[in-house]
């Protein structure tokens, strides 16, 4: 709901505040007075593009502020979540028009850009003006009018969860089945690269052990020379070490008894003995491990140059890395095996979802096909009664092959402006000041049942007077008793069913620039103005009288 709207520097408007009432809201006022150029400053919060040639002050920008309770609006609440915005109960909505032309919005503060704000905005003002009824060629608006008369909001709720469901379970069999079309491309070339590896079974860190053992196969003789030459150093040359260092310590024992100093290099001595008695053991061990076998030098160079062949092809660096390309090529092949089962289980799923879905779409037509002539006919009485007697209006529903997000319907709002028997769409048959008049009586029985934003309509009497302008009063304030609605209106009998009256007025400034003001008027004032759109400037006892009746029936 609109609480404030706030104009400055804009067209001829220098400062100007409206804040409407809950009901309904009527604005009159001489042609030329400014009506339009307040529903021009409005239409800027709600998302149209800017112009500089509206800045009266070229020294100062434009700031329109639209003040807005949203405590209740849900989708509005939604879609600031979903644009990461702050959510208070009352929304600011700012735009600001700079002496350089450049225009920025805000949303509670927050810059936001023009598309966001148009996206915001229409959950919180619906602007009826002439010529620009889009909701009306708008199959989710004309399918929400349906559903609300029939009362299908349980029906809808349950269709829509369900083809959600089915939406998401088609997604998820296509991106396996897509999967699965990739996996059939690779799956030859991946099976022989597992293959091959699994044949080769290769040990862990086999390839740089077998480098290792190469090298010293290819180096056996020079090894084994050096071997046997350090083992007979200590143990069986002319004078090995061993057998000399026995023969120290067995000397300096001998004077262990009479120099007991000499103690400390005996053990030393003894340690030395048995250290380089273990080494000529461990020497003789590794001659027994030199393998001069030429087969098994040939097998070796053999497992090598495959091993490094598939390094190289593979992109690793170790044999492990290797056998991670193994393990990873397995799991693949056992998720392609596994994808079956998964795409088996999706069809059989989207089936049965599907089942389902066909069944509540069918429960959402009939439903629809039973409120749609009661529709039309209200309607066309209501229009009737608002100054269109010779239109009739028609809602056709038509079959989809297959379900959409509202049903398996196809709708459109039809008109036969003048008993001719042809139907047209409704922006095809009818003027700007009728479809503002089609929207209203259309809105006028969906008024209970649909959450709809505050609504303003511009003209909506254009070219009508006495009892369908009365009409139109009557439908906008029972309308009014469920949503605010603000009324641009040149008919007394619209004017005189406000619950607020607004004037809308030139004045001359202190500079005498000619700006536009508006004010709420007073019983007495808006009778006044009410006699004078009935008798002019000027109204006679009669027009004032006619006025005062207005006011109160």
């Amino acid at each position: 709901m609109l609480q404030k709207l706030i104009v400055k520097n804009y067209a001829i408007i220098d400062h100007l505040v409206l804040d409407p009432s809950n009901g309904l809201n009527t604005v009159t006022g001489e042609t030329g007075a400014g009506k339009s150029i307040i529903l021009g400053a409005l239409s800027l919060i709600l998302g149209e593009r800017a112009d500089t040639s509206v800045l009266i002050n070229k020294e100062e920008k434009s700031v329109i502020e639209g003040y807005f309770d949203v405590s209740d609006n849900k989708a509005f609440k939604a879609a600031l979540k979903e644009e990461e915005l702050d959510d208070e109960p009352q929304c600011i909505i700012r735009r600001e028009i700079s002496t350089s032309g450049k225009s920025r919005a805000f949303v509670n503060d927050t810059p936001v850009n023009l598309n966001t704000l148009n996206k915001l905005t229409s959950l919180l003002v619906d602007l009826h003006q002439q010529f620009d009824h889009l909701a009306l060629r708008d199959d989710q608006f004309q399918m929400d009018v349906l559903d609300a008369v029939a009362k299908n909001g349980t029906l809808r709720s349950s269709y829509t969860q369900l083809f959600h469901q089915y939406k998401q379970v088609s997604r998820q069999l296509a991106e396996s089945k897509e999967q699965q079309a990739t996996w059939q491309k690779e799956s030859d070339y991946k099976q022989y690269l597992f293959d091959e590896l699994a044949q080769l079974d290769f040990k862990e860190d086999e390839i740089e052990q077998a480098d290792t053992q190469l090298k010293q196969m290819s180096h056996a003789e020079r090894i084994l020379s050096v071997l046997q030459s350090s083992r007979m150093a200590l143990e069986e040359g002319e004078q090995p070490m061993v057998n000399e260092l026995k023969r120290i310590n067995q000397q300096v024992q001998s004077i262990t008894d009479v120099m007991p100093d000499a103690s400390p290099l005996l053990e030393r001595l003894n340690s030395v003995y048995a250290e380089l008695k273990d080494i000529a053991g461990e020497l003789d061990s590794l001659e027994g491990k030199v393998n001069l076998d030429a087969g098994l030098m040939q097998t070796l160079q053999e497992r090598l140059d495959i091993g490094y062949k598939l390094l190289k092809k593979h992109a690793v660096t170790s044999t492990n890395d290797l056998l991670a390309v193994q393990a990873e090529l397995e799991e693949g092949l056992k998720a392609s095996l596994n994808l079956n089962d998964t795409i088996e289980r999706l069809e059989q799923e989207k089936a049965a979802v599907y089942k389902e879905l066909l069944k509540a779409a069918e429960a959402l037509s009939e439903a629809r096909q039973k409120v749609a002539p009661q529709i039309a006919k209200k309607v066309t009485e209501l229009l009737g009664l608002v100054g269109m007697p010779n239109a009739q209006f028609k809602i056709n529903l038509t079959k989809d092959k297959e379900p959409t997000a509202l049903g398996m319907d196809d709708v459109q709002f039809l008109l036969d402006a003048n008993k001719s028997g042809q139907f047209q769409p409704i922006q095809k048959a009818a003027s700007g000041g009728e479809m503002s008049r089609i929207m209203l009586c259309i809105k006028s029985l969906t008024a209970k049942a649909m959450h709809m934003p505050t609504l303003i309509f511009d003209e909506v009497d254009t070219g009508i007077s006495g009892e369908a302008a009365r009409q139109v009063g009557i439908l906008l304030r029972d309308l009014s008793q469920y949503h605010q609605v603000i009324c641009i209106t040149h008919q007394p009998q619209v004017a005189a069913k406000g619950d607020s009256h607004f004037y809308v007025y030139k004045d001359a400034a202190a500079d005498k620039r000619i700006t536009t003001k508006i004010k709420v008027l007073q019983p007495d004032e808006r009778v006044l103005a009410i006699a004078r759109m009935i008798g002019g400037e000027k109204p006679s006892d009669a027009a004032l009288e006619n006025a005062r009746e207005l006011v109160a029936y």
